[in-house]
């Protein structure tokens, strides 16, 4: 599998709106240039004063034809976008007048953006931190409807193809909540099985991980994993899953059939999830790392509407990439 080869081509049909927040960045500045000119979305807009953008632009030799501009500041969408801040964050103690203020914000206008339908998918994290990018969108994008935890993927590939589906795996969540409650867990799960229908195409096949299988050992970790799995029992949320696996009990179909013999995941995991940050972490690490993977990621998940984050040391190319990703999952 091609994962992005297959991302670009997909973001290339589908044809969406792109809004980049942090508009004089230079490699965001580069990126959105690649994503005009090879077609990746039909609208791609930075956020920011105009004509620090183009001085900006001018620097780095880019030309910005074809590219949209906003200033929050000057906008005529100015008076909606604070009235809708202002609404939905008033409970919180807000005023008319800060909200007029702080929409002004890149990343919070952006996600304002998508959130009305006026684009369809957010990228940022170049220059601001994951925090920044999560508390933006959550406040006002919001989580899909029946889950209350963002997270993360990646994209595992390059693997030997009899793992997952033609050779790559969903692994979350390896980036965002450092030790998820039993309910946050079971909110990843799902999070991650659409991830799964999404990035690979599949049917989603989860083992929710741990040190035990089935009740072999006891502790509070183990319970909580028991207890997510419980949880999402009781909602039928429409994938097979199964857990508390270990890791060779999940992916091993002979030792399935001896740690867990009536588990239904028995051969076809292509979706794991891990009990904590630490183990998602250092999982996805050491299969990059040993088994010469290639690790896409990490891809915020369990938001309404798409929106990804950025590492600060991104290159150009991992901009570009990370924009048809998250395209890709646009409606």
């Amino acid at each position: 599998m091609d994962f992005v080869k297959e991302m670009r081509a997909k973001a290339k049909s589908l044809k969406k709106r792109l809004v980049l927040p942090e508009g004089t960045e230079s490699r965001t500045i580069k990126a959105a240039r690649i994503l005009v000119d090879e077609g990746l979305a039909a609208a791609v807009t930075l956020v920011g004063k105009e004509e620090n953008i183009r001085a900006a632009a001018g620097k780095e030799g880019v030309k910005l034809e074809g590219v949209l501009i906003i200033d929050p500041g000057s906008s005529a969408s100015l008076e909606k976008y604070a009235g809708e801040y202002y609404e939905l964050r008033k409970h919180k103690g807000m005023t008319p007048g800060q909200a007029k203020t702080d929409i002004i914000d890149p990343l919070r206008w952006g996600a304002m953006m998508v959130r009305r339908g006026d684009a369809d998918a957010m990228v940022a994290g170049a220059e601001n931190t994951t925090g920044d990018v999560l508390r933006a969108g959550l406040a006002i994008i919001g989580t899909v409807p029946g889950l209350k935890t963002a997270s993360s993927c990646f994209v595992m590939s390059g693997l030997d193809p009899s793992w997952g589906k033609e050779g790559a795996l969903i692994f979350s969540d390896c980036a965002v909540v450092p030790d998820p409650t039993a309910e946050q867990l079971a909110d990843i799960a799902e999070s991650a099985a659409q991830s799964c229908r999404e990035f690979l195409g599949a049917d989603p096949v989860v083992a929710l991980m741990s040190f035990s299988t089935k009740g072999s050992a006891k502790h509070d970790d183990v319970a909580k994993v028991q207890a997510a799995v419980e949880l999402l029992k009781r909602k039928q949320p429409g994938f097979v899953f199964d857990g508390e696996l270990q890791a060779d009990a999940a992916l091993v179909p002979s030792v399935t059939d001896k740690k867990a013999p009536e588990s239904p995941v028995r051969g076809r995991v292509n979706t794991l999830v891990f009990p904590d940050l630490g183990a998602g972490n250092i999982g996805y690490k050491l299969v990059q790392r040993l088994g010469k993977a290639d690790a896409f990621g990490p891809f915020l998940q369990g938001f309404a509407k798409p929106i990804s984050d950025l590492s600060r040391g991104a290159s150009v190319d991992d901009i570009v990439v990370t924009c048809a990703v998250t395209l890709s999952r646009a409606k």
